[in-house]
């Protein structure tokens, strides 16, 4: 048995060990790093923070970047966004009813514009965004979005590791 912070005793568990990173991205290639963080916070400026979590959490998860699902969950709940709101983005399509008609054209746009399995974003995808957001903030909407899946395809390549994020660490 264990004795947690508030004096309860619970099972210990034995966790899984953590994979290695293959590489160090940033380290190796520091000016592309510096560069990364100076266009996501060009790419975030005039979006509402929450929203822009949200967005991030849902592409990251798309892409299964499992660091940056660490990263913008636990900035996200720094930021007051709720636990429940988090946990229901995966399956959004479904729980429309914890989400604004803003955030789920967003939700949309950063679905299409991450999977692209149709080879472009679909016109009434674009419509709908189009729909909530003046032509300046789609913009930067959907620069976040592209950037988002910059560094999600840094972090599933080099087989980031998730967990050791702390809450605005890179902001």
């Amino acid at each position: 048995m264990t004795t947690t912070n508030s004096g309860t005793a619970t099972a210990s568990m034995e966790y899984a060990p953590a994979h290695t990173p293959r590489l160090n991205w940033a380290e190796h290639a520091p000016e592309v790093f510096k560069a990364m963080l100076r266009l996501d916070a060009a790419a975030r400026t005039g979006l509402d923070p929450k929203l822009l979590e949200l967005v991030k959490i849902r592409a990251s998860q798309i892409n299964r970047c499992a660091l940056c699902v660490d990263m913008h969950s636990k900035d996200a709940l720094a930021g007051g966004e709720s636990v429940e709101r988090i946990v229901q983005l995966s399956a959004w399509e479904e729980s429309e009813h914890f989400y604004t008609e803003k955030e789920l054209a967003a939700l949309a746009l950063t679905e299409a514009v991450t999977v692209l399995t149709e080879g472009f974003v679909p016109d009434a995808v674009y419509e709908r965004a189009a729909q909530h957001f003046e032509e300046p903030e789609l913009a930067q909407l959907i620069a976040a979005i592209t950037v988002i899946n910059a560094w999600n395809r840094f972090g599933v390549t080099c087989r980031l590791v998730p967990g050791h994020y702390e809450p605005g660490q890179y902001t």
